[in-house]
């Protein structure tokens, strides 16, 4: 289960973009839809992505935000000594919306379209 207690407690204050943004970055990047937004590499690479909010809205029962994520992947070979594929990250970004439950501190992610899609 996803929780964001800080953003929810900062909704509605100048301090809620910041609050989002560190929720969003504390988690386990294995709960972000990293691997499906790759567009110019195989796998995600190691490492903390960063969170740019976009928008935030209330939506009901619940706050509805829209974040940018920034992250790196790479191109995964063959690990052979001859392998030519590059090691080297490549930056890769993706836009999730964001459901938070006002009630509880619930949140939901889904990975959203690309202009590209």
């Amino acid at each position: 289960m996803i929780r964001f207690d800080r953003a929810l407690r900062a909704w509605g204050t100048p301090a809620f973009p910041a609050a989002l943004k560190a929720d969003i970055e504390r988690l386990d990047p294995d709960l972000l839809p990293l691997q499906q937004a790759l567009a110019h590499s195989s796998r995600v690479a190691p490492g903390a992505p960063t969170a740019m909010v976009i928008s935030a809205c209330e939506d009901g029962g619940g706050i509805r935000a829209r974040a940018g994520i920034f992250y790196a992947g790479i191109i995964a070979g063959c690990s052979c000594a001859d392998d030519p594929t590059p090691v080297a990250p490549v930056d890769e970004y993706c836009e999730i919306e964001i459901s938070i439950d006002r009630t509880s501190g619930n949140a939901t992610l889904a990975l959203l379209p690309t202009a590209a899609d």
